[in-house]
């Protein structure tokens, strides 16, 4: 990376008629708002199915794209949808993506278009006997045989993958299995168009991947010998955090956890396709929970706090030294956030990418916070006003309450160091401070959420860490900011030489 800017939208989040943000027109409007607004970076969340909690952190596949951001706009160009057939699904405008709609109406909608499309499109055809999606393909007709439940909760054939029954499951439902490949065709056609446009104009996607795997997945179901499963295929222990000074329970987040040694004897190929395929899409890929390379913590299988979770020590740097024998030099961002132990840092120091700076954790420990810019150690890091687990920036501010004074004193002595001009007590002055903070820092590069530039208080906040909420990854912006706010931020970007 050089000296450079972004901003993080997550794609749910676009303005969109048909009720959640896509790879239609609004995404590629939001490209040239980007490069109006002369930045090089757009981050994007990570693009999976989104399972429990509506999180994409919790997929049903790590490598698919979430069907929902398919435009259907773009099928209607195609001709495989009318305009009769798009207008009930139009919505009323509203900030809240509705899933449970979305899950009753779109696939049904989509089945329509796979109907009209052509099977023999040569393109299609050898997407499909690639096999890349075909066992996710399979995973989701078998879902839904099963009325959605987790696999673990199958016919024994299907559960415990019994060869014969799933090639007669196979043949059965064909037809289910190829649209749920079209779907990937589709979705990976569009994104890629998107992809492109965006290169073509000088902005760069950094995608987004969860260490972790959901227990309810493909993954899990085809490769359970992969993670830590009995012989009723139930997990022995989960992954979490224990407690911190953060939460008195610790964190429990569920997901089940690799065995690293089964992993490892085989070169850690799996991770090397993973990452492969990630860099297939994106240009640089943020890595979610990377200290969990070096030490993780396991949890008791059904205990229902992390209090009795154990740190492990898990493959470390050398892993990516493996992998980059196999794929080349990787550009990751590694995220390194919360309480590191000299282990933990000794790995981010030996990996050498780029970890992550989140200013709104920088005010809450007078001046040697290591949050705060003048402390920056080195460049290589990417600071950022917040990110997708934290409150927007104004609804940062908005709720300082009795902490207020004391994070103006501190925002006021940084502003000192930094020769940035002290902002009057209004909480958008004081945001406004905060973000060219931001930008005028060592970090290499800075990315501040399209929330915190447009203003937007908690309302516009993604996700609230270890809840489940109809809030949580919900929300959606109303638009960009037009030419004033582009223009803004490029006289910000230019002034700093972003």
């Amino acid at each position: 990376m050089q000296r450079s800017s972004g901003i993080l939208l997550h794609i749910a989040a676009l303005p969109c008629k048909y009720g959640i943000g896509g790879l239609g027109r609004s995404s590629y409007e939001f490209a040239d708002f980007l490069s109006d607004a002369g930045q090089k970076y757009w981050q994007v969340l990570p693009l999976v199915p989104t399972g429990y909690g509506d999180s994409p952190y919790q997929s049903s596949c790590s490598s698919a794209g979430n069907e929902y951001f398919i435009d259907l706009d773009i099928l209607a160009e195609k001709g495989l949808l009318t305009t009769e057939e798009l207008a009930p699904h139009i919505t009323a405008p509203s900030c809240r993506i509705d899933y449970e709609r979305l899950f009753r109406e779109r696939f049904s909608l989509l089945r329509k278009a796979f109907d009209r499309f052509d099977k023999s499109d040569k393109k299609f055809t050898a997407f499909v006997k690639s096999g890349e999606y075909a066992d996710y393909a399979l995973f989701c007709a078998l879902k839904q045989f099963h009325e959605f439940r987790s696999w673990n909760e199958w016919d024994d054939a299907y559960k415990f993958r019994n060869a014969d029954a799933l090639a007669a499951f196979s043949v059965a439902h064909a037809d289910e299995i190829m649209f749920r490949q079209w779907c990937q065709f589709e979705f990976d056609s569009q994104w890629r168009s998107l992809k492109t446009y965006a290169n073509d104009k000088g902005i760069k996607i950094i995608g987004d991947m969860p260490i972790y795997i959901a227990y309810d997945s493909v993954e899990c179901w085809t490769r359970p010998d992969m993670v830590k499963l009995d012989n009723d295929m139930r997990p022995t222990v989960v992954a979490g955090c224990p407690p911190d000074a953060f939460s008195v329970t610790g964190q429990l987040w569920g997901n089940p956890i690799y065995d690293w040694n089964r992993i490892a004897s085989d070169g850690f190929d799996w991770w090397k396709e993973r990452l492969k395929k990630c860099f297939s899409l994106f240009d640089v890929v943020r890595i979610d929970h990377f200290r969990g390379f070096d030490r993780y913590c396991e949890i008791p299988f059904g205990d229902p706090t992390a209090e009795r979770g154990q740190w492990v020590d898990g493959p470390s740097a050398p892993m990516f030294a493996e992998l980059e024998r196999g794929l080349g030099k990787m550009e990751v961002i590694a995220e390194d956030l919360g309480i590191l132990d000299d282990s933990a840092r000794r790995m981010f120091a030996e990996v050498g990418y780029p970890g992550m700076k989140v200013l709104q954790f920088a005010f809450d420990s007078g001046e040697t916070n290591e949050y705060l810019p003048h402390n920056y150690t080195s460049e290589n890091c990417v600071a950022y006003t917040g990110t997708h687990d934290n409150d927007t920036l104004l609804g940062f501010v908005n709720k300082l309450g009795q902490n207020r004074d004391r994070v103006l004193y501190t925002l006021r002595r940084e502003l000192e160091y930094t020769d940035l001009p002290l902002p009057t007590d209004t909480d958008e002055q004081i945001c406004d401070a905060i973000i060219e903070l931001c930008f005028k820092s060592k970090a290499v590069c800075s990315i501040i959420p399209l929330q915190d530039w447009l203003k937007i208080g908690g309302e516009g906040r993604i996700n609230m860490p270890s809840t489940l909420s109809t809030d949580n990854w919900s929300y959606r912006i109303p638009d960009f900011g037009g030419n004033d706010l582009a223009a803004h931020i490029r006289n910000l970007t230019e002034k700093y030489g972003r």
